[in-house]
């Protein structure tokens, strides 16, 4: 049986297999308490696919075969649709239609279904039917060029940006809110969308006259030397955040970068304070430098990698990763008081639970 800990304990979801976006919104659903049932192909998966034990988008779900081009395999997931309350698919546009589990047949099979599409250019528009990827998206919304260095090319933000934060998270709130609604509806989540939308402060700065449209020059994208990171003397790095007055006092005071410095907001003589911060964090080490800045006020610290990250006291504290089956893994997120979210079950091997399923959600 699915577990029914956290807030989405008892909801049912499905959703159709894919890869990127559409199965991390199956992930965090099933991380809510959802009960997510994944349709994979059967058959060997694609060539590019790894160990589906440590597939972790696909942790807390269950998983079921069916050929979506035979009439067998679409009627078992009109079926499962009966009984959902939710179905989320990453297809291009036309697809699931062709495949006959296009949101018509399946609202019809239910009219209160939430049908949730994520793709990455929308459902309509010139490029809807074109491929593309995560940095392909970013590349049209403006934040890609936003992102890096003064006088240097556009930073990849790895494909957390658009995949993941202009794409399935937008398609969660979508269905939440559709959910919320009473009414069974379909949700366009698009991640040039998502992302524009992520983007609304920047458009705001911009009509006051406070942010360029540049990379690099800007108060919070390394244009001010207060917001950067810093080469340390055994070349880690350190992050630095001291925007507030205050903050910025008392990161001068722990830096001690000695001189006569510019003023904060100097922007002629920013150049000479960079420089000067530099030189500074270039006496010690990354280790060092944590150690004089944690807990302080001055809004510094240490750039860890994903498995330093792990280790760090205070995300150890609030256990924000987990390891089950000797598999290291982020926690569940957000947290809540009166529905606590239980650890994730292993992600399935493709098909495992065709018979469990069957039986808990009432299939002959």
């Amino acid at each position: 049986m699915p577990d029914k800990g956290g807030p989405l304990g008892g909801l049912k979801v499905v959703e159709l297999g894919g890869i990127g976006p559409a199965p991390f919104a199956g992930m965090l659903l099933a991380d809510l308490g959802a009960d997510v049932v994944r349709v994979d192909r059967p058959g060997p998966g694609s060539p590019l696919a790894g160990d589906p034990g440590l597939d972790l988008l696909n942790r807390g779900k269950r998983s079921i075969t069916a050929d979506l081009r035979r009439d067998d395999g679409r009627e078992l997931v009109l079926d499962l649709v009966e009984r959902a309350a939710v179905l989320i698919e990453g297809f291009r546009p036309g697809v699931a239609e062709r495949l006959g589990v296009g949101p018509e047949p399946a609202l019809d099979r239910n009219p209160a279904l939430v049908y949730g599409r994520m793709t990455g250019w929308g459902q309509d528009g010139p490029l809807a039917a074109s491929a593309g990827h995560d940095i392909t998206y970013l590349a049209i919304t403006g934040a890609l060029h936003a992102t890096g260095r003064a006088g240097g090319p556009p930073q990849v933000p790895v494909n957390l940006l658009g995949d993941f934060g202009g794409g399935a998270l937008y398609l969660v709130v979508g269905v939440l809110a559709a959910l919320r609604s009473g009414r069974g509806q379909v949700v366009d989540a698009a991640v040039t969308d998502g992302v524009v939308h992520l983007t609304t402060l920047l458009h705001g700065l911009i009509a006051e006259g406070r942010w360029r449209d540049d990379r690099g020059v800007n108060l919070l994208d390394t244009g001010a030397p207060f917001y950067d990171v810093y080469r340390a003397k055994d070349g880690g790095y350190l992050a630095v955040g001291a925007l507030e007055p205050q903050f910025y006092a008392e990161f001068i005071r722990l830096l001690a970068p000695g001189g006569d410095l510019p003023e904060q907001h100097d922007r002629a003589r920013w150049p000479e304070l960079r420089a000067a911060i530099a030189a500074a964090f270039a006496t010690r080490t990354r280790q060092e430098w944590a150690a004089v800045f944690e807990g302080t006020e001055a809004c510094v610290a240490p750039v860890l990698s994903l498995a330093e990250a792990a280790r760090h006291p205070h995300l150890v504290s609030r256990q924000t990763f987990d390891r089950r089956g000797g598999v290291l893994q982020p926690s569940a997120a957000p947290r809540f008081s009166e529905t606590p979210l239980r650890p994730a079950r292993r992600p399935p091997v493709p098909g495992e639970h065709l018979r469990e399923v069957r039986t808990d959600w009432g299939l002959e």
